[in-house]
């Protein structure tokens, strides 16, 4: 079959094989690819566990940036992360220094094909990708006590809203819901809700509204059919795409796309899965159905329908790998060559129960944030985290109320977030952790020599002051938490 070609010019991008079931599945979607036409200049850079043993604590090289920053298409097979040894994840690694802001995991269920209490999800999934508790920001602060900050900023929560807004709208979705835990955490997360219902103004065309992220995930796996795109903070996101796809029938089918204003990456969100490396028994179609995203991004469509419909026709025609493969609905159980193989030879037709998918090229979306703030900042005080061994709240308190600069004084002191002074319950349980909130009376306003002053004579009198954060208001309206109990 002759294959007309969309491009003249090939479109360079970075190929990684991975680990484990990473080079089998690699040269599977490749194969594909090719025998679409799909017109690509391929760079194959190593990352993984052989470049986390040779010293590099993220799993790539220089060298492997270099081709990374030049061609701004990578697509990844799985790798594996060695345990312990202070390695970092190269996804995030990756992510975070591209600016991969969104990461983008269509869910579909293939019933009757693939076994599925869900024969009717339809669900993408739009995930932040570089902030929130992903900032890997992580200190030991006591000898009990560990600490994991969340981050989140109003430029990268109005961006990956807006990419989740466009989305939509491009892609002809009627619904985007938000997740968010804004009844726990009013400031990071409430800013993820507050920016989300300022961008959602500016598309009246598409349902809006917000779950709180338990009860939205209790009822994504059980009515998925209630959502369209869900678009949420990155730890939700990443655990509950898997859910997601999970439940539509198998990880294994689940590609993914992180996309940034520059660069992209493309891969199946499965693991490395080494206990099957070698035996050509994966499944390629997480990291293939991952590739189509790619040649849709890169302005190859008929490429990414040609490959899509084949690997549909391949489903529906009962042509399986081991891990989707069921009596009396499966034809023929195939490894990860034959199944592609499988795919190839259907290049060109249709499925005849699912539905055929016709991609066409689509302008970038407009993610610079837009919404501008500009507040006046004023210093109220300080919470002072120490590590204290004594086991009577009230008689920290008392030896702390003894200091205060310029009417900055002792107000409450808590532990593991609960109040425990003054009027604390005995029934609190404490650890080695304490925060001491020192504030003004209502108004007072303080310079940060105050705060250093006092911070200088807990410390001469023998406090192990382990941590500061300055207590702020913005504009009159208070920017820190207030205190449980």
């Amino acid at each position: 079959m002759e294959m007309k070609k969309e491009v003249t010019n090939k479109q360079p991008i970075t190929v990684a094989y991975g680990d484990g079931i990473g080079p089998e599945i690699m040269e599977a979607t490749l194969n594909i690819l090719d025998a679409a036409g799909a017109q690509l200049d391929i760079e194959v850079i190593e990352i993984g566990e052989k470049v986390y043993r040779r010293g590099a604590a993220t799993g790539i090289e220089a060298s492997a940036w270099e081709s990374l920053r030049r061609t701004k298409v990578f697509l990844k097979a799985p790798i594996t992360t060695p345990q312990g040894g202070g390695y970092k994840s190269l996804n995030v690694t990756t992510r975070k220094a591209l600016g991969l802001f969104s990461n983008v995991r269509p869910v579909y269920s293939y019933a009757p094909f693939v076994q599925t209490k869900h024969p009717n999800m339809n669900v993408v999934i739009i995930r932040e990708n570089e902030e929130d508790l992903y900032a890997g920001i992580e200190h030991r602060q006591t000898s009990q006590v560990y600490q994991c900050l969340k981050l989140v900023s109003r430029p990268g929560t109005e961006k990956i809203i807006r990419y989740a807004f466009e989305y939509a709208r491009s892609h002809g979705r009627k619904k985007v819901t938000c997740f968010v835990k804004d009844n726990i955490m009013k400031l990071t997360d409430g800013l993820f809700s507050q920016v989300f219902n300022q961008v959602g103004e500016e598309y009246p065309e598409l349902e809006k509204e917000t779950w709180i992220v338990d009860i939205g995930a209790a009822k994504l796996a059980d009515q998925p059919e209630l959502f369209d795109v869900v678009v949420m903070p990155n730890l939700y996101g990443d655990i509950l795409s898997d859910v997601a796809a999970q439940i539509s029938g198998s990880v294994g089918l689940a590609g993914s796309a992180n996309i940034g204003e520059e660069c992209a990456m493309f891969e199946a969100i499965h693991g490395s899965a080494p206990r099957r490396a070698g035996q050509n028994l994966a499944n390629p179609s997480g990291l293939l159905l991952g590739s189509v995203m790619m040649l849709q991004h890169i302005g190859q469509p008929e490429a990414a329908s040609r490959v899509h419909n084949a690997w549909l026709k391949t489903l529906e025609e009962g042509i399986h790998t081991y891990d989707i493969f069921r009596e009396g609905v499966s034809r023929e159980k195939v490894g990860t060559k034959e199944f592609s193989q499988a795919v190839i030879s259907r290049l060109g037709l249709l499925p005849d129960t699912l539905p055929a998918v016709t991609y066409t090229r689509s302008a970038p979306f407009k993610t610079t944030p837009q919404i501008q703030v500009s507040q006046k900042k004023e210093l109220a005080g300080v919470d002072i985290f120490l590590q204290w061994e004594g086991s009577s709240p009230d008689e920290l308190g008392k030896q702390l109320e003894q200091f205060s600069i310029e009417n900055l004084s002792l107000k409450v002191i808590t532990n593991r977030g609960v109040k425990v002074y003054p009027e604390g319950f005995s029934e609190t349980f404490c650890t080695d952790h304490w925060r001491c909130r020192f504030l003004g009376e209502d108004g007072d306003r303080f310079e940060r020599m105050h705060v250093a002053e006092l911070y200088k004579k807990l410390t001469e009198a023998g406090f192990d002051c382990i941590k500061t954060e300055n207590l702020y208001f913005f504009d009159g309206e208070q920017g820190f938490s207030s205190v449980h109990g």
